[in-house]
């Protein structure tokens, strides 16, 4: 098995809605922020290579939004979802499975564009089966007011539409040999998290329930989730697994540091080091 990190690009996000609670003059140590007080995020993917087996988790924005939508998120920075397929010597065609982690615009929509020819959609992977599970879907498709504006028609239907729509079942083993699924609800209902096993070690990628290093002191929730006290709980049960079994925790969100591990201190859960995939 081999891992590729797959860069999307930046967008911005407002730092506070990123820290809920926690004061600026805290966050912005982690995240400076700018003049309008939005800090950058990344959009990192991440590609297993496993056989005739190629699963991408998560795929970003994508670029088929208007610019009405896009200039509320100041996409920036020079990688893109197929530039970093072929860096890793792959096409779009390639892939057999794209595992969504939840169905949030910023994690699904480089999963589906408009065709050139006659600008309906289409699957950006034709041959590859779209995961999810039957919880969340119902829970995207028909949102609740709050997150309604994260879920977006136009990049969940074209999936069920295609055929290519299928559930993972959080009572019943994974479906991929590669990789276990952490299921939390805090952030929205049964985001899917998973813990690969990979060189002897366990990575997991951590989607929204840790979006960065910034986010480790377990209060350091974001004001997107629909369950805070829930992703409490969840954090830390999570990050204290990761600290007795020297986890791998893969970042989608920060902006700098791919991935991290975590230790006990007097403190609570704290970083340990930081470094890139490639390191492992």
């Amino acid at each position: 098995m081999k891992l590729h990190v797959i860069n999307t690009g930046f967008f911005k996000l407002d730092g506070g809605a990123m820290f809920g609670v926690v004061p600026k003059t805290l966050w912005q140590r982690t995240n400076p922020a700018d003049e309008n007080n939005l800090c950058s995020w990344a959009m990192r993917c991440l590609l297993i290579e496993d056989g005739n087996r190629l699963i991408l988790i998560d795929n970003g924005i994508g670029d088929k939004q208007d610019a009405r939508f896009l200039s509320h998120y100041y996409l920036h920075g020079h990688e893109t979802l197929q530039g970093s397929l072929h860096k890793a010597g792959f096409t779009a065609e390639d892939v057999t499975d794209v595992f969504l982690t939840h169905l949030h615009f910023d994690h699904c929509g480089g999963g589906v564009r408009y065709r050139d020819s006659d600008g309906a959609l289409e699957l950006v992977f034709p041959n590859a089966t779209y995961w999810s599970n039957a919880d969340h879907w119902q829970w995207a498709t028909v949102p609740n007011a709050r997150e309604k504006a994260s879920f977006l028609k136009e990049n969940l239907l074209p999936m069920q539409e295609s055929g290519h729509l299928q559930f993972i079942d959080p009572a019943a083993p994974s479906p991929f040999q590669q990789f276990d699924i952490f299921f939390a609800d805090g952030h929205t209902d049964k985001m899917m998290v998973p813990v690969i096993s990979y060189k002897g070690k366990k990575v997991a990628f951590m989607a929204d329930l840790l979006p960065s290093v910034g986010h480790i002191p377990l209060p350091y929730v974001m004001g997107y989730d629909t369950r805070p006290l829930l992703t409490l709980q969840e954090k830390a049960a999570f990050l204290t697994q990761a600290a007795d079994e020297k986890y791998v925790l893969f970042l989608e969100h920060d902006p700098v540091n791919e991935c991290c591990t975590v230790q006990h201190t007097e403190k609570g859960i704290r970083l340990e080091n930081s470094f890139t995939l490639n390191t492992i």
